[in-house]
């Protein structure tokens, strides 16, 4: 029997109110893999830090200071200064379907919708300064992925049909990507129309792909609540993002550029 380089096994902290998976793939062999561990500590304490800051559910969080009025947009800390401007940019790019304060009370904001991508893409960065270059962070259906699985051989990432969580929808196959979902079946209908104050219609799902998990979930959110019609906004304003969405009588819509990402066969 030939064996391959010993592998670590996937490594799972619970943040954000959801299970986050990180699974490298360099072998244990590499000189580097001291250093590898301990930056996959690091990425998870990372991940806790954003959510101490960003978590809408913490009442000491310094958004949720933000929104009771104990600190304002001017004095608050440089991450959250960048968020929030992040966020604008998104509104102002989307036509205002990504809406931190659209269906907030009273202006308060829920940055939620870009920082989860956002956090992420930032423990890959910590894997990458540590030399990881096969890996993959999974936050509740998003996604980064560096490299291959092995040599020759794509991630191959699943989107989770939105009426059963325990099967697949569609397969994508990913090198050095971001895949992003937005849907109402974990958190309800969380996102809506900031057009019309209620969540879309006809929409299950939405997933999109690209270069950076920060805007691939940040567009997922936006084009979910713009609906079906998402697809072609992705596609046609979105340069190296693509998507498919999961309509409420269960069919696929889908850019062609993420029908190439699938597996053929």
């Amino acid at each position: 029997m030939i064996s391959g380089p010993a592998r670590r096994a996937p490594r799972v902290a619970h943040i954000m109110g959801t299970a986050i998976v990180i699974e490298v793939r360099d072998s244990l062999a590499d000189d580097n893999a001291a250093a590898i561990d301990t930056a996959i500590e690091a990425a998870f304490d990372h991940l806790r830090a954003v959510d101490e800051r960003f978590s809408t559910y913490k009442s000491d969080s310094e958004v949720s200071r933000l929104n009771r009025g104990e600190i304002d947009e001017r004095r608050c800390s440089a991450q959250l200064g960048t968020v929030l401007e992040m966020c604008e940019q998104a509104r102002v790019m989307s036509d205002g379907y990504f809406d931190i304060r659209g269906h907030r009370p009273d202006g308060e904001v829920d940055p939620s919708g870009l920082v989860k991508g956002w956090s992420v893409e930032g423990a890959g960065h910590i894997l990458d300064a540590a030399g990881a270059s096969a890996y993959t962070i999974n936050a509740a259906g998003d996604i980064f992925c560096r490299g291959e699985f092995e040599p020759g051989a794509p991630w191959r990432i699943g989107i989770r049909n939105p009426w059963d969580p325990q099967t697949v929808i569609a397969v994508v196959e990913a090198r050095d990507l971001a895949v992003a979902t937005s849907g109402a079946y974990e958190r309800g209908d969380h996102v809506v129309n900031p057009h019309s104050g209620h969540p879309p219609d006809g929409i299950a799902s939405m997933t999109v792909i690209g270069p950076s998990l920060t805007w691939a979930d940040t567009w997922a959110t936006a084009a979910f609540a713009m609906g079906i019609r998402g697809v072609d906004w992705v596609a046609r304003e979105l340069t190296g993002y693509e998507a498919c969405a999961v309509s409420s009588d269960r069919h696929l819509v889908m850019s062609a550029g993420f029908e190439r990402s699938m597996p053929v066969g």
